[in-house]
C-alpha cells in the first residue's frame, strides 16, 4: 500500500474538505435575475419529467471539459432536480475532461456516456474549449458537437437534451462587438437542427456586464465561480420549470431527415490501440512519467499508452470507416506524426500543442474526416522533424466514426 508523507495526508484532506464544503454550500446571494433573452426553448422536456415521476429514477449525464468536470453548474443543477423530484433516485454521470473538445466528445461519448445506460436528461457543454483549446473551424465544431448529439438520441430517442454555452474574454468581446463567437454559434446551428433548447450563458454574461449588474471579476473568469456558476444554473433551473409546467405525453423527439454535415461524428468512437501493427520503435507501456519533463494530469498517468519517442518509429493499423485521428497525451517533448492512408501521400500532424509547453495535454489530433466509407489501411510513423524538444507520441486510444 502506497503511503504519502504527513504534509501530504494534510493537503489531501484538506482538498477533500474544501470539495465537499463547496458542495454542500448555499447558493451564492444576492445573484441577477436571470432574463428569458438568452434562454432559447425548443422541444419538449416532457420525457424527462415523465420518467422521474413515473419510474421514480432518472439517468442524468453532463458532458463536456473542464466547466463540466470541476464542482460548478453540474452539482448545482443536481440538487436542483434532487429537490424538485425528491422521490426520485438519480443517476448522475460526470463526463467532464478538462481540455477536451467537441470532437473528443463525439468519439467518447459510447464509453463515457452511453455504456453507463440510457440517458433521460442530457447537459452539454464544449463552446469555450471548441474556441480557445481546440481553435476549431466552423464544419469541425458542427462535426463535433452533431456527433455527440445523434449518438445520444440514437441510443436514446426519448432522450431531453439542454446545451450550454459558456464564456472566455475573447468570446465575451465577440459578443459585445455585437458579433457571435465561432463555437458557440456553430453549436447553436446543431441545436435548431435537432431542436434542442440552449442557454447561452456567454451572452447572457455580456448583457448583465453591460446592464452593470455583474462584473467578469463576480462571475470568476473562463472557470467561473460559485457566484457565476449559480448564474448558469439559474438559467438552467428556469429553462426546465417553464417546460416541465406543460402537459402532454412522452414521445420520441423527431429526428432530422438529413445530418446538418455529412461528415459529422455520429458514429464516433475509440479505437483500441491493440489493433496497431507495430513495425518498428512503438510499445505498449504505461509511460515513466516520473522521468518525463512536464506536468501530468493524474487521471492519465496509469494509462498504457502507444508510444514512440524516436524519429523514424512505424506502425500499421487497419480500420473501418470515414475518419481517423488519435487521442493522444501531448507535452513539451511531444512530435510530428505523418499519416498515410490507402497509399496516398504522407501528410505531417503536428502533435505539439500552445498548452503543451508545460503540460502533457489530452487532445484529438484528426487525420482525415472525410474518408469514403469502408476499410481502411493506414500507416503512421514518427517525423524527422519536431516543433518541440522531442519526437514522443502518446496515443491513448486511436478516433474512428
Amino acid at each position: 500500500m502506497k503511503t504519502f508523507a504527513p504534509s501530504v495526508q494534510l493537503t489531501a484532506l484538506l482538498i477533500v474538505l474544501f470539495l465537499n464544503s463547496h458542495l454542500s454550500a448555499a447558493p451564492p446571494k444576492n445573484l441577477p435575475a436571470v432574463s428569458d433573452q438568452h434562454i432559447h426553448q425548443r422541444g419538449s422536456y416532457l420525457n424527462s419529467k415523465h420518467k422521474f415521476e413515473s419510474t421514480k429514477t432518472g439517468h442524468v449525464a453532463f458532458l463536456g471539459g473542464s466547466i463540466t468536470e470541476m464542482n460548478g453548474y453540474r452539482p448545482m443543477v443536481m440538487e436542483f432536480l434532487e429537490k424538485t423530484f425528491p422521490e426520485t433516485k438519480f443517476q448522475f454521470t460526470n463526463a467532464g475532461i478538462s481540455s477536451t473538445c467537441s470532437n473528443t466528445g463525439a468519439f467518447r461519448t459510447k464509453r463515457d456516456v452511453l455504456s453507463q445506460g440510457p440517458v433521460d436528461l442530457f447537459f452539454v457543454e464544449f463552446a469555450v474549449n471548441d474556441d480557445q483549446d481546440a481553435g476549431h473551424s466552423a464544419a469541425a465544431a458542427i462535426r463535433g458537437m452533431e456527433g455527440v448529439i445523434a449518438q445520444i438520441r440514437r441510443h436514446n430517442p426519448n432522450a431531453d437534451i439542454v446545451m450550454v454555452h459558456f464564456v472566455n474574454p475573447s468570446m465575451l468581446e465577440t459578443i459585445q462587438n455585437q458579433k457571435k463567437p465561432l463555437s458557440s454559434s456553430s453549436h447553436e446551428q446543431v441545436a435548431r437542427h435537432y431542436q434542442i433548447s440552449t442557454v447561452d450563458l456567454a451572452s447572457e454574461v455580456a448583457r448583465l456586464i453591460d446592464a452593470k449588474q455583474l462584473t467578469w471579476e463576480q462571475f470568476g473568469g473562463t472557470h467561473p465561480a460559485p457566484f457565476g456558476n449559480a448564474i448558469c444554473a439559474a438559467m438552467i433551473e428556469k429553462l426546465l420549470t417553464k417546460a416541465w409546467q406543460e402537459s402532454g405525453e412522452s414521445a420520441k423527439h423527431p429526428v432530422p431527415e438529413k445530418s446538418l454535415n455529412p461528415h459529422s461524428f455520429m458514429n464516433g468512437h475509440f479505437i483500441d490501440i491493440k489493433n496497431a501493427k507495430i513495425e518498428s520503435g512503438w510499445k505498449i507501456s504505461v509511460p515513466k512519467w516520473d522521468d518525463i519533463p512536464g506536468s501530468k494530469r493524474s487521471r492519465f498517468t496509469s494509462i498504457p499508452m502507444l508510444t514512440a519517442n524516436t524519429a523514424g518509429a512505424e506502425l500499421e493499423l487497419d480500420f473501418e470507416g470515414t475518419a481517423l485521428g488519435v487521442f493522444v497525451v501531448a507535452g513539451p517533448d511531444a512530435g510530428i506524426l505523418e499519416v498515410s492512408i490507402d497509399g496516398g501521400p504522407f501528410q505531417p500532424f503536428d502533435l505539439y500543442h500552445h498548452y503543451s509547453k508545460g503540460l502533457h495535454y489530452p487532445r484529438s489530433v484528426v487525420f482525415n474526416s472525410e474518408l469514403k466509407p469502408g476499410k481502411h489501411q493506414a500507416k503512421i510513423r514518427v517525423s524527422e522533424k519536431t516543433s518541440s524538444k522531442g519526437h514522443a507520441a502518446r496515443i491513448m486510444s486511436f478516433e474512428g466514426n
